[in-house]
């Protein structure tokens, strides 16, 4: 899974080198912050599915705010992929 997170945010840019002005490919590798910032949100929308999930089983009622907090993960986890590539 960290390898296409990776992917995503990593940025390839062109470099001039040497004196006959080549252009040369240059990835520019995500930062470790954001990286785990995207780990722990998806970890953390999983368990939230989780809990929705068990709730519904055990209580057989619906928990707004559990979804809430679901909605306000996805959409923020939407932004950041979809951005990433803008």
């Amino acid at each position: 899974m960290r390898n296409w997170i990776k992917q995503v945010f990593t940025r390839t840019e062109l470099d001039r080198k040497g004196k006959g002005k080549k252009l040369e490919k240059v990835e520019i590798p995500p930062s470790t912050r954001l990286l785990y910032t995207v780990y722990i949100s998806m970890a953390m929308l999983a368990s939230l599915i989780a809990l929705q999930i068990v709730h519904l089983v055990v209580l057989k009622s619906w928990n707004s705010d559990v979804w809430t907090a679901i909605a306000g993960l996805i959409g923020t986890l939407t932004g950041l992929l979809l951005g990433a590539k803008a």
